[in-house]
């Protein structure tokens, strides 16, 4: 009697694979999976053994074998590293399934990689989508943020399945189909960008409130903490203040980790996406450039000898009054950073065509995924007032909360550039703020140097048309 054949498939059993095919396996389904290499496979099963899961997992060591196993129409996951592995591996899958079978690609990829394969796979008759996956490990395991693209027919076809692995929230699963084409990837990867901003904005509070604000770890585990109980509850701010309590046995860690930033490309392609569309992504791309300027440790080093900063301060700064200054700051700086983001969307769904829902992508970040955080309700609530609004700025709730908190805001950037403290991200979002609130800007003599040197015509606000004035020769 032959075996029961499975309800989807995995190839790529790293730790992001291996723990999506667990958490598959874990709400009941039946899943088959392959790996190049066989030992991670045999590692895999022997886990779903381990961990009782309710579905059966079966690994396989052919990869023929493995698309035999699969109920047809079949649907396949694949997990493996962007770019030729992924060719790769479309390449023997294709080469074995049938029409109508469906491949989904679950990596960071690059949104118009996915456009062209799943051209190419239609002349094969099959079905191809691009999928955003957030949450790191444990979201993967126990619930990530699900962002699909592609064919609607084909995330129809698997909706059953990722609404059960998805992470829950009161709103419902944290998946909906994003649109066609690329449109999960690119979604996905501006998620990855707003993460970058989080993050920086993140660490430059924590450094000024250690660096001016003299703020012990235990200090700021405890206001990190208590920051997570309000307006800024969110996953990163709550990982970072356990960050602030670990030890081993030569003290506190975060202090002995070496301040050198890695990054794997999502965050660059946000800032390159940004600069193609014209959309301007400020806090995202000084988040960019701290990782950038953190990787040049040695260089640093070298010029720490030799470039002086600001004269040392004398007085104590009001700690309490830093503080709550610096809670009002991150907020607003965050709120800024969401406006770029969710503006860089907005903007290349209506230039693809895809129908994005800015309010319904809010929604499924809400758990799961790394900048799950309780304001995300506020943004669908601003998209769901206006569908097409033109910024979260302009949103009247968040637009009472940064004119509310915009003093805190310039104060604390103000103290920071004053003690020799860079704060690129906080500078950058409050500059996004000051520019795009401003009726008059100095673009006016931008625009008489560019007719100058360039005679790239300029127009006036006395009357309509296109001017161009010989500056060199005298009136």
């Amino acid at each position: 009697m032959s075996a029961p054949l499975s309800n989807i498939g995995l190839v790529g059993l790293a730790v992001m694979g291996q723990n999506l095919a667990l958490n598959i396996a874990s709400k009941g389904f039946s899943i088959s999976v392959f790996n190049r290499s066989h030992d991670k496979t045999v590692a895999t099963v022997a886990r779903a053994k381990e961990e009782k899961v309710q579905g059966e997992l079966r690994g396989f060591e052919k990869i023929e074998d493995f698309v035999q196993s699969l109920a047809k129409p079949r649907a396949v996951i694949i997990l493996v590293q962007a770019g030729k592995p992924v060719d790769a591996v479309i390449s023997q899958l294709s080469g074995i399934m049938e029409e109508g079978d469906l491949i989904i690609d679950g990596g960071n990829e690059w949104y118009t990689n996915t456009e062209r394969r799943a051209e190419e796979l239609k002349a094969k008759k099959l079905l191809y989508m691009g999928m955003g996956v957030s949450g790191g490990e444990e979201g993967a395991r126990h619930g990530p943020s699900l962002m699909p693209g592609g064919p609607k027919e084909a995330y129809e076809r698997v909706k059953p399945i990722l609404q059960k692995i998805a992470a829950q929230v009161d709103s419902g699963p944290c998946v909906t189909w994003i649109g066609e084409g690329g449109a999960g990837n690119y979604v996905k990867m501006i998620h990855n960008g707003i993460e970058y901003g989080d993050m920086q904005l993140i660490a430059e509070t924590y450094d000024v409130l250690k660096s001016v604000g003299g703020l012990t770890n235990e200090e700021l585990a405890a206001t990190f903490l208590e920051w997570n109980k309000g307006e800024l509850d969110s996953f990163l701010i709550e990982i970072t203040a356990r960050i602030f309590t670990k030890k081993d046995e030569k003290g506190y860690i975060v202090d002995y980790i070496l301040d050198k930033t890695g990054q794997k490309g999502t965050g660059r392609w946000t800032v390159k996406e940004a600069a193609e569309h014209g959309v301007p992504c400020p806090t995202v791309s000084a988040a960019l450039d701290a990782r950038n300027l953190s990787s040049m440790l040695e260089e640093r080093l070298a010029a720490n000898k030799i470039l002086h900063g600001p004269p040392v301060a004398e007085g104590k700064v009001d700690k309490e009054k830093l503080i709550k200054d610096v809670r009002a700051a991150l907020y607003a700086a965050k709120i800024c950073s969401y406006a770029q983001g969710m503006n860089l969307i907005r903007t290349a769904g209506k230039e693809n065509n895809w129908n994005l829902q800015l309010g319904e992508i809010a929604r499924i970040w809400k758990g799961g995924c790394i900048i799950r955080a309780k304001f995300l309700d506020r943004i669908k609530s601003a998209y769901d007032r206006s569908g097409d609004l033109a910024s979260l700025l302009v949103d009247p709730e968040f637009a009472a909360e940064m004119n509310d908190r915009q003093a805190s805001l310039r104060s604390v950037v103000t103290l920071a550039i004053a003690r020799g403290v860079s704060m690129g991200a906080f500078s950058a979002s409050l500059a996004y703020y000051d520019t795009y609130r401003r009726d008059r800007l100095p673009a006016n003599l931008t625009q008489a140097q560019r007719d100058y040197f360039g005679a790239h015509t300029y127009e006036r606000t006395d009357k309509k048309g296109v001017f161009h004035t010989e500056w060199a020769t005298d009136a």
